[in-house]
């Protein structure tokens, strides 16, 4: 769990892990200064429930999650990514845990979420994605919430390994990236196990939203610049299967020409609409 100044909501979020299922876990916090009783609140939980606080590095929640990620004490377990102010349905781990231990290859798990305001009022629900998760999807778009991310012990070890990116915009997307790229399986519980609070100043969740607040980052060059970052990240790993660095060069070498590179490499976003969208702006050079 990365926190910061999390006070108002994270005594639900506790509660919520406190009462799942799945009894084996320990919880790692990092936490990015806070000036709040977010500290307060976790210390006391840890009076009655095995916790480890750990000073973050105080970068942004991006950085804070790849730092609890990449700590060298962090146990070689299965690792539950946890915001501070959602809530976790009971079944959440077990459900999890269930599916990463079927197999010793590298998984990474998520599942669907029903959407929270700050008063705790359902607006929506986790979208469903008709065209399944790959690298090729991987690429443009993240199906793989990280506040649902959960990665066995074979995953978690590729994320170490990899270390932690410079610049990225968003961890999830970083590790639907990497891991598919890495050959892992990726698996979509279609059950929804937590309630996902939503907040006005959340960028990826715009990019989520209307098809014209999307191709507004395309055309002014926010995504084209989450793009390139990402790309340079992987390219940087040892990780990553001989197929998924050939289609990274690929994209990489063909800027003048992205539109054609993006069809011969099977990449792609989960609707058409929105592939539409993409290409028209590749085709533009805005991207």
């Amino acid at each position: 769990m990365a926190t910061r100044n999390g006070a108002a909501h994270l005594p639900a979020q506790l509660a919520s892990l406190a009462a799942q299922i799945h009894r084996n876990w320990q919880l790692w916090v990092s936490d990015d200064g806070s000036q709040d009783a977010t500290r307060a609140i976790i210390l006391d939980f840890a009076r009655t429930h095995d916790v480890r606080l750990i000073d973050g590095p105080q970068r942004g929640a991006v950085a804070n999650f790849m730092h609890l990620l990449c700590h060298p004490e962090l146990p070689p377990a299965p690792a539950a990514l946890s915001d501070q102010d959602d809530i976790w349905l009971p079944d959440k781990l077990a459900r999890a845990v269930t599916a990463l231990t079927r197999t010793d290859a590298p998984v990474i798990y998520g599942g669907s979420s029903v959407h929270i305001t700050n008063n705790d009022k359902p607006v929506g629900t986790s979208p469903k994605w008709p065209r399944g998760p790959s690298f090729e999807n991987a690429l443009l778009q993240n199906v793989v919430s990280g506040h649902s991310t959960v990665l066995n012990p074979t995953a978690l070890d590729i994320v170490r390994r990899a270390g932690v990116p410079a610049g990225i915009a968003f961890h999830d997307w970083w590790l639907y990236q990497l891991l598919t790229g890495a050959a892992a399986r990726v698996v979509l519980d279609t059950q929804t196990v937590l309630h996902y609070r939503q907040h006005t100043d959340n960028v990826m969740g715009s990019f989520r939203g209307p098809l014209a607040r999307r191709l507004g980052l395309m055309l002014d060059g926010t995504f084209g610049g989450w793009m390139a970052v990402n790309m340079a990240a992987l390219q940087a790993t040892d990780v990553l299967t001989p197929a998924a660095r050939a289609k990274i060069e690929t994209v990489l070498t063909a800027p003048r020409r992205l539109a054609r590179a993006l069809n011969q490499t099977g990449t792609h976003r989960q609707n058409r609409a929105d592939n539409a969208a993409l290409f028209a702006v590749a085709v533009l050079g805005r991207i």
